[in-house]
């Protein structure tokens, strides 16, 4: 595909920001129909001063807007944002928030509130911090996080009570994604990506390990579309790995036409064939993936190159015409 109509797909023109005093990491979208213009964003900030903010985006206009009242100060910075996956239920939106804490906050319309700190450790203050976390959409009062401490927590938020709590790596595990109501999968700085079923808590299936031993893998996203495919992505690797969970250990595609490393990773959250990666090149590629690759693999159907290394991406489920991105102190939405 040439540049022209790569730059018709994506228009820099067309193409909403929103400037933060601080450099940003984490990002959500708003899953409720009544709220869908809803954004979170986290500061990333060395220190224990971070904040998060929720914005709202205005398709008419083109515009984002911030809002003051919406704006909460965040212990460390937010490894990841989420919202409720069955916010149409709710009369307001429950957002969580991942760091030295699993943390959830009610957002109304003009406040919001710590509805919960939850803690993992049963004989400290302190729990070991969180890398990621993911909420079960089938079952939305569960949530699964991740941690350094080679743990993987799954917390009934409803009761605010750990439901099961499992070792799932022998090191560092960076990124935990649910497939059902009782499976999920982890990715570890062990090189090893692992489906874990809650009805048989003592055993795990390995379904990918690093080329390279113990290669950490750092993001982990399953195809809600098609529960069959994963996709992962490997320390300073500037390929995107899909997995087929029916056979193991090798891959059926690697995206191979980043420039630099890829840092993530959003399957589109209503079709199982499409896949957005972003990573240091500045660049945000689009890919179909084809049943069959061809012999010299897979290129994007589309691209955008962002002012500065992308750290982030989401594709919105409320609006899936839409991908949010991450870069410096910007975040800029993208339409697809």
């Amino acid at each position: 595909m040439d540049n022209s109509t790569q730059e018709s797909h994506l228009r820099p023109a067309a193409m909403p920001t929103h400037d933060s005093p601080h450099p940003l990491y984490a990002m959500a979208f708003s899953t409720s129909a009544a709220r869908p213009q809803r954004i979170a964003v986290g500061s990333f900030v060395e220190d224990a001063n971070n904040r998060v903010d929720v914005l709202t985006f205005d398709e008419e206009s083109m515009s984002i807007r911030s809002h003051p009242d919406l704006s909460f100060e965040h212990t460390y910075p937010p490894t990841k944002l989420m919202f409720h996956p069955a916010a149409a239920s709710r009369s307001h939106d429950l957002l969580a928030s991942s760091g030295d804490y699993l943390r959830l906050w009610e957002v109304r319309d003009g406040s919001v509130e710590l509805a919960a700190l939850l803690n993992n450790s049963k004989t400290s203050e302190f729990c070991a911090p969180l890398t990621s976390f993911d909420w079960n959409e089938i079952c939305p009062q569960r949530v699964g996080t991740s941690s350094i401490d080679t743990t993987c927590t799954i917390w009934d938020v409803e009761k605010c009570v750990v439901e099961t709590q499992l070792i799932a790596h022998d090191k560092e595990v960076y990124d935990i994604a649910w497939g059902e109501a009782g499976v999920f999968a982890s990715v570890s700085a062990d090189g090893s990506v692992r489906i874990f079923d809650l009805r048989d808590k003592e055993h795990s299936t390995i379904i990918y390990e690093s080329p390279q031993p113990d290669t950490p893998l750092l993001r982990l996203a399953w195809n809600k579309q098609d529960l069959r495919y994963m996709a992962t992505i490997l320390m300073d690797s500037n390929k995107v790995v899909i997995l087929d969970i029916r056979s193991p250990t090798m891959p059926v595609a690697e995206l191979e036409r980043h420039q630099a490393c890829v840092n993530a990773i959003a399957w589109a959250p209503q079709s199982c064939r499409h896949i957005c990666s972003a990573g240091d090149d500045s660049q945000a590629l689009m890919w179909e993936l084809p049943t069959l690759a061809g012999p010299n693999g897979i290129d994007p159907m589309s691209m955008y190159v962002a002012g500065a290394e992308i750290n982030q991406l989401q594709w919105s489920a409320a609006q899936p015409d839409w991908i949010g991105i991450a870069f410096a102190n910007k975040m800029q939405l993208l339409k697809v």
